[in-house]
């Protein structure tokens, strides 16, 4: 029976069925492993259940056991782990595409409409229990019938569009290519961020984090918007460069600004604490039980077709 590594813990459905397929190392307090306790814990095992907390990056992966064949990453990022790092070590990783869509999706509208109706605001206000109703009290942005620019319009870009279009809302688009019509719904694609931007009164951010996209928002590209716009981030942290976009917001560029991760997690920016026009989640994306339940599901069928000798559906080096 094959060894499998689990690096976070799992409900207990998930962790059930692995038990019934391999044997399984569980991390039963949920403990955040350091690189040094993913190495040491999955020495002479076949496999790792991982998680976009881990920081499995090079020199992780070279000092992991030559028994580890294939990394299991229960996200559908991975930027997480050094993929070409994994594949001169002949281990494959694979991800968990398509089951966090509606999910993430549903939380990008709730960052946009919490930023751009001043929620956090409205929470302090409410919180004393002495505001009191005026015409000029916490106004803040209308969504309907406004334009919605989306950086990356794959699954999760195009569920958001779906979503927006119940909104009135006209949907803007930039891609590393154009899709096709069927999939652009009538969306409108532009070649360059500086086009895209300049349309976008309203901005998602749902492009993957890779080497070309980190700190893709920044002072340069910040520039192209519109002036108070408002912006959405439920895709990765470093695709932002928080100080440019501090400045954004306190300049008037950003009107409000709502996340959903970030850089270094779970430490936030310091200066986004100080601010009124920002609405936080602590990443939530795919923080339903139905998602969490599909996504472990998910990287279990990816490590049992491996170990089966099959290639697993979602590999993705």
């Amino acid at each position: 029976m094959k060894k499998v590594f689990v690096t976070r813990k799992l409900l207990k459905e998930n962790e059930q069925k692995l038990q019934e397929l391999f044997e399984v190392k569980l991390n039963t307090n949920d403990k955040i492993y350091s690189a040094e306790e993913i190495i040491e814990g999955s020495n002479n095992c076949d496999g790792i259940l991982s998680s976009v907390t881990d920081p499995i990056n090079s020199d992780t992966i070279s000092k992991l056991s030559s028994s580890i064949k294939i990394i299991a990453n229960g996200a559908v990022g991975y930027g997480n782990v050094d993929i070409k790092a994994a594949r001169a070590k002949e281990i494959s990783v694979t991800n968990t595409p398509d089951v966090l869509t509606d999910a993430t999706a549903d939380i990008q509208i709730l960052l946009l409409l919490g930023a751009s109706r001043k929620a956090y605001e409205g929470r302090i206000a409410a919180e004393t229990q002495n505001w009191k109703w005026s015409w000029d009290f916490l106004l803040g942005k209308q969504m309907s019938n406004k334009r919605l620019g989306i950086l990356g319009m794959g699954r999760i870009g195009r569920a958001v569009a779906k979503r927006a279009k119940a909104f009135g809302m006209e949907i803007h688009y930039h891609n590393r290519s154009k899709l096709f019509p069927d999939l652009e719904d009538g969306a409108l694609y532009h070649k360059d961020l500086k086009s895209l931007f300049k349309q976008s009164e309203f901005l998602s951010i749902n492009c993957p984090a890779t080497p070309e996209t980190t700190k893709i928002i920044n002072k340069e590209t910040l520039s192209y918007l519109e002036d108070n716009t408002v912006v959405g981030n439920a895709a990765r942290g470093d695709i932002v460069d928080d100080d440019a976009m501090v400045e954004a917001i306190k300049s008037g560029k950003v009107f409000a600004y709502g996340l959903d991760v970030y850089n270094g997690e779970p430490k936030i920016h310091p200066e986004y604490l100080k601010l009124k026009n920002i609405f936080l989640l602590p990443h939530l994306g795919s923080a339903t039980k139905r998602t969490r339940w599909d996504m472990a599901y998910r990287a279990t069928k990816n490590l049992e077709d491996f170990f089966l000798g099959k290639k697993p559906p979602d590999q993705v080096n």
